[in-house]
């Protein structure tokens, strides 16, 4: 058996792509090959379609978007029960349009996907958390699970980036019962803490639409939500890596929902019971659109070559500025881009290109 497992040429192809064009033309030079398709994520935009290309249903649901408006979103249901989301299909800054701000948008919607979760008996969660639009602290979407959040006087402050900073009192008292008994893992790579320089509003809200100023005021906002959660429940979780992912949403979830951050990559392919995959095959071939030393170092194809065993792994990827690959369980790269072009162009050409690029790889392995 063949395993393809590449990760999404990012801006161009999905995962899923990418396994059909490898695995047509590998089937061109020998039809009796027997393949596996196992595309992957590492918890951002394409997690929820990678864990049910092989089982699972995708559920519907009204969600709110960034803005509080409802938008029709989505999540995963495994075989086995497990749910899988990504925040960005309810909260992701795609969603924001060119209404970017932080100080305005919100995680309720994340929430609200939880929620839905839970009424259809699901008690293991997975929760991908790249590609938000929000510096919410979280609150968003513990609120939307029965948190609240109170100013001085009592009311119930906005469920935004720009409501942390009047947060004086969090009653969870009436978080929904059926969360204590759920298992939820959060997909993050981030290791920023929730404030500071190297928090969430630093050096990531700029991207979300931020100013220096709201910068400033995020990050306040963020310290006085810390302060107030540690009083709340005596625990300070705002230093741990990954609290400021997602505009401190692993900060949330840690904090209010009791979730454990888990690396993305790695969980996503043990869900897939990957190990054992790799094992029974005798080649695993990844990829993604641009591999470097720090690919080899941990991204999505390291991690499929790590739990590959003795498999040997090969990748096939869109360029490669690897110049070491010392420790690296990958044998051999493979380059689909041939030539300096415009990305327009590569564009309108990367499908021919990796199936080319396939081609040459499977007469390689495999023409008799």
């Amino acid at each position: 058996m063949i395993v393809i497992a590449p990760d999404s040429y990012k801006g161009t192809m999905s995962a899923i792509e990418v396994c059909e064009i490898i695995k047509n033309e590998f089937l061109k030079v020998d039809s009796t090959l027997e393949i596996k398709c196992v595309p992957i994520a590492d918890g951002g935009e394409g997690t929820v379609d990678a864990l049910l290309f092989n089982g699972g249903e995708r559920i519907s649901v009204k969600a709110k978007d960034p803005f509080f408006n409802e938008i029709d979103s989505f999540y995963g249901i495994l075989p086995d029960g497990t749910a899988v989301i990504e925040m960005a299909a309810a909260s992701g800054l795609p969603l924001a349009g060119d209404k970017k701000n932080p100080m305005l948008t919100t995680t309720y919607g994340t929430g609200q996907l939880i929620l839905d979760a839970l009424d259809r008996g699901c008690r293991k969660i997975l929760i991908g958390v790249g590609g938000s639009a929000t510096n919410d602290g979280g609150i968003g979407c513990a609120a939307a699970l029965g948190a609240r959040f109170l100013d001085a006087g009592g009311k119930e402050v906005p469920l935004c980036g720009g409501g942390m900073i009047k947060v004086d009192r969090i009653d969870l008292s009436g978080i929904d019962s059926r969360i204590k008994d759920t298992d939820i893992e959060v997909l993050c790579d981030v290791v920023s803490p929730l404030y500071g320089e190297s928090g969430a509003a630093y050096i990531f809200a700029p991207q979300k639409g931020a100013d220096a100023d709201m910068v400033k005021a995020l990050d306040d906002g963020l310290r006085k939500l810390a302060e107030v959660t540690a009083r709340t429940i005596g625990t300070d979780n705002a230093l741990n890596e990954g609290a400021g992912a997602a505009g401190g949403l692993g900060f949330g979830l840690i904090s209010f929902l009791g979730a454990r951050l888990v690396k993305g990559a790695p969980t996503v392919l043990k869900t897939m019971d990957f190990p054992k995959i790799a094992a029974e095959s005798e080649l695993v071939v990844t990829g993604e659109g641009c591999m470097d030393n720090q690919s080899l170092l941990g991204k999505a194809p390291a991690q499929v070559a790590a739990l590959s065993g003795d498999t040997p792994v090969i990748a096939i990827v869109g360029m490669s500025k690897v110049t070491d690959m010392s420790g690296s369980k990958i044998k051999k790269i493979y380059v689909t881009d041939h030539d300096v072009r415009t990305f327009e162009q590569v564009l309108l050409e990367c499908r021919s290109d990796l199936a080319m690029a396939a081609h040459k790889v499977a007469v390689e392995w495999f023409s008799k």
